[in-house]
């Protein structure tokens, strides 16, 4: 099981620009909005674990 942490670069309609955290990477990651919490916003920190993300 790995865990990855995101932050919210930016959000834009029905997805988001998610930055990995825990490693050295410039690339965003674009993910729609409904696979997300519903209260994230930009600058909203995120754990990816078990296919699911949260808060954190």
């Amino acid at each position: 099981m790995e865990t990855w942490y995101y932050t919210v670069i930016s959000i834009d309609g029905d997805y988001a620009n998610l930055k990995r955290t825990d490693i050295e990477s410039d690339e965003l990651k674009l993910v729609a909005r409904a696979l997300l919490p519903a209260d994230i916003e930009e600058g909203s920190n995120l754990k990816y674990e078990l296919m699911q993300y949260f808060i954190v």
